[in-house]
Formats: structure tokens, sequence, C-alpha cells
């Protein structure tokens, strides 16, 4: 199935022609706060600019993840996260999330304010390129 309207297309679109650098694996620790722990793969995806200046963060879900496939319906959803002590929003591309991936994220942005956005036309096995930075 495709995406229903251009704003899917193009981020599928991004998410399939760009690595996605998981630069903090599941199980390890927030750089800056050593108790928090990362329920799942985190990341960015290189060669794009998000508001902090960085890539645009990406959480890696437990679904399968294939090599290569010809499928372009990558985004589960895209989480929305306002930090109302820093006055803050930030988006987070969901790739490859459960039901359960997606209440994980959540949690972990639980002193946060989210707004979960999912892709209908979300698939189960997707195509991606993962690096892990060391």
């Amino acid at each position: 199935m495709k995406s229903d309207t251009p704003f899917w297309q193009e981020m599928n679109h991004l998410v399939t022609i760009n690595a996605i650098v998981v630069d903090r694996p599941k199980g390890s620790s927030h750089p800056h706060y050593p108790e928090i722990i990362y329920p799942l793969d985190y990341g960015y995806l290189e060669n794009t600019t998000a508001s902090h200046g960085d890539g645009i963060d990406v959480w890696v879900g437990s679904m399968k993840i294939t090599e290569y496939s010809e499928c372009d319906e990558l985004l589960t959803g895209i989480l929305c996260t306002f930090d109302t002590l820093k006055r803050d929003a930030e988006i987070k591309f969901l790739i490859g999330c459960t039901k359960a991936d997606v209440e994980l994220i959540q949690n972990f942005h639980n002193e946060m304010r989210t707004l979960f956005i999912p892709n209908r036309w979300q698939i189960y096995e997707l195509p991606r390129r993962i690096s892990r930075s060391s």
C-alpha cells in the first residue's frame, strides 16, 4: 500500500534515503542523566536537521527490520514532544514500533507532553540500513 498523503510520502522517502544512526542503543544510559535507561534503540536520521540543530530524532522499535525491500512505508508514526520547563518542542520518528513500543516511548518521555501521530499505512517489515556509532 502507498501512503495516502504527500506528507507521509515525503517522510517515508526521507527515512528510505537516509541511514539511521543509533547512538543510544537499547539498555544504554542517557549521556547527562545516567539513571535514565533507553528502552529501545534511539538515534537520528543522517543528513537531516531538526529544530535542535542535529539530525531528526528516531526511535527504532522491536519489529523485524530487513536489510532490503522495495516497500516505502517505513514510519510507524511521529511523536511530537513538548518540554514545558524548557519550552521546547521536537519531533521523533518512530520506525518499526509495535503498540507496546509506542507506549514505552511515551512513558520514556513522561516529563513532557506528547502527541503520537500514527501513519495509518504502516508496515511490519521495514527496509533499513542502521549503523551504530561507537
